[in-house]
């Protein structure tokens, strides 16, 4: 009878040896999820109708009332900073028009609330004649009014 208990023992130990290892294969529950913080709400600003407007598509005069075209496109540097608006100059009805830049500074936005109305800009139609074109993917050549703009290093 001995080795009949001893035989019953080792079958137990086996027994209790193997059902520990194949609950250590098995997947563990989860610990429950971690609270979530919650979300902050987004910054507001509000903007009175007559605070602030849209630029693009905007007429752009001379200060003498010259007609210099419309901004089709404002360029920021890495910063993000407002450096130049992209008037799309001359030409009738799209013909014959070409694009230059300009100075943000030289553009002035002190009567702008309506639609229809313009925003000048401190250069006169030669001038702005004499602009080299804009063109994507090359280098940007700003015509500034005062000699305000600075290189992106120098700022």
């Amino acid at each position: 009878m001995r080795g009949t208990r001893g035989f019953i023992m080792l079958a137990a130990v086996v027994a209790v040896v193997a059902g520990a290892a194949s609950r250590a294969d098995e997947p563990q529950p989860n610990p429950p999820p971690a609270a979530k913080e919650p979300v902050p709400p987004p910054s507001v600003t509000i903007i009175g109708p007559s605070d602030a407007h849209g630029v693009l598509g905007r007429d752009v005069r001379s200060p003498t009332n010259e007609n210099m075209g419309r901004i089709v496109d404002v360029i920021v540097d890495r910063t993000a900073t407002v450096r130049a608006a992209v008037i799309d100059f001359g030409g009738f009805l799209g013909v014959g028009s070409r694009k230059i830049v300009v100075d943000w500074n030289a553009l002035h936005f002190g009567r702008v609330n309506e639609k229809s109305d313009a925003i000048t800009l401190e250069l006169n139609k030669a001038q702005v004649a004499a602009a080299p074109e804009f063109k994507e993917g090359a280098p940007v050549v700003v015509l500034g009014a005062s000699g305000s703009l600075l290189p992106l290093g120098e700022r």
